[in-house]
């Protein structure tokens, strides 16, 4: 009954496991020191992108031919696995806006976020489960769980997690998503 919002938190919270958002969310919270203006600005953007992303996909499955959005979602999937593997740096001399903590985050966010692994999954999670806000609801909550410990607990938290072990069991779900995707319609 919630498939669509189970897999889309668990596969946007791994997949977000040092990404470059996450360093961001560290970023902002020593530079602003202000949690939760933070984390109301991260789901703000998060809700706003993965909405846009998620809408995205829906018209995507409805245009294409099932085989052909089938393949697609599966190539897909398996190209954001690979993605996963590669660790996200954070551009040391991005400037942040001069804003308070709240605007700068959903600026920062909403843009961090265009063409990300987490937006591309976000779409093409859409493209294949419904209901969409499921999807946008699973995606925000992936995002969330993995960024406002990060914010939260600041860098205690970021030095201690295995991201190398994060970024393999992302890949891992997404393999396993884009490998279903192949076979879910094949027969």
């Amino acid at each position: 009954m919630f498939d669509a919002l189970w897999v889309s938190t668990g596969a946007v919270a791994l997949a977000e496991i040092g990404d470059k958002t996450q360093l961001l969310a560290l970023l902002l919270a020593a530079r602003f020191r202000r949690p939760w203006p933070i984390i109301a600005g991260i789901l703000l953007a998060t809700l706003l992108n993965h909405a846009l992303a998620g809408w995205l996909g829906a018209l995507a499955a409805h245009w294409l031919t099932p085989q052909v959005l089938r393949w697609s979602v599966a190539a897909s999937f398996i190209a954001i696995a690979l993605w996963t593997l590669r660790p996200d740096r954070l551009d040391a001399d991005a400037p942040l806006p001069a804003r308070g903590a709240f605007v700068a985050t959903v600026l920062a966010f909403f843009l961090a976020e265009i063409g990300d692994k987490t937006q591309v999954a976000t779409v093409l999670l859409a493209a294949k489960y419904h209901p969409l806000w499921q999807v946008v609801a699973g995606t925000t909550a992936g995002m969330l769980l993995a960024n406002v410990p990060v914010v939260l607990l600041g860098s205690r938290f970021a030095a201690r997690l295995p991201l190398k072990a994060a970024r393999i069991a992302a890949a891992l779900v997404f393999l396993a998503l884009g490998l279903w995707a192949a076979l879910a319609g094949a027969g």
